[in-house]
């Protein structure tokens, strides 16, 4: 049967909506996952360059915020340049950064002290135009400052990713809210898959692709992202292992 990300018609009137939502040339440059039931969702086949998008963990509170940040690194790994990671506070831990493929002589990070000053600190980022991706770790992401932030990354050709990461729950409704940004994605830590012998399987996650502008919805398991920031497909999901499946709806909730 025909996927229908395949049908010329539909490839089309995804362009037709990019064009009247003023998602110009740049936009049509994207960063593959290299998962083509990941890829095949998004448009263009892959996440668009010079855009703005949201990362938010799951329901599990800290766990899942640091699942985000590792995905998130594992995107800006995959970009060209410096990374430019905006926070609120010191709280990130360059080692699983560097784990999922972004080392830290190619971060570049800015302490601002609050969410206003991190967005100001991330739209010049976005101006900047000579990095390979700009990240700003907030709780609030109102839509104003999203269509500033989704401007200035359309100007310059910058990725863009909002980390939303919550210190109080109080905040995590905010994410529900709408944004200008191209995608919007919730991340949750699963098990790994058992071993024969002792040891730390490769982590696994729950990937959400909540909304996707002129795209389609998703969620997959998959191995979190590897020392070159790519993800990885379960050799028990590969088949279409309806075992896999099970186990996955069985963990998220």
């Amino acid at each position: 049967m025909l996927e229908r990300a395949n049908i010329p018609a539909i490839a089309a009137l995804r362009t037709r909506i990019a064009q009247l939502e003023g998602d110009g040339a740049r936009c049509r440059e994207v960063l593959p996952f290299g998962i083509p039931q990941l890829d095949r969702k998004l448009p263009g086949g892959g996440l668009a360059l010079g855009c703005l998008h949201e990362v938010a963990g799951g329901g599990k509170g800290a766990v899942d915020g640091a699942a985000a940040a590792c995905f998130v690194a594992g995107i800006a790994a995959r970009t060209q340049g410096r990374v430019l990671w905006c926070v609120a506070q010191q709280d990130l831990f360059a080692p699983g950064l560097e784990q999922s493929g972004l080392p830290p002589d190619r971060v570049i990070h800015v302490e601002a002290g609050d969410d206003r000053s991190v967005l100001a600190c991330m739209e010049e980022g976005l101006r900047h135009g000579g990095l390979g991706a700009v990240v700003a770790d907030i709780a609030r992401l109102p839509m104003t400052a999203s269509r500033r932030l989704h401007l200035a990354a359309k100007v310059s050709g910058t990725l863009g990713i909002a980390l939303r990461r919550w210190r109080r729950q109080s905040e995590a409704g905010d994410f529900g809210q709408p944004t200008a940004a191209m995608t919007r994605w919730r991340i949750s830590a699963l098990p790994s898959a058992p071993l024969p012998a002792p040891g730390v399987a490769r982590p696994r996650w729950l990937i959400e692709l909540v909304r996707a502008r002129a795209g389609e919805s998703l969620d997959i398991e998959l191995e979190a992202c590897d020392g070159s920031g790519h993800l990885g497909l379960p050799a028990d999901m590969a088949d279409g292992s309806a075992a896999a499946e099970d186990r996955r709806r069985s963990a998220a909730g």
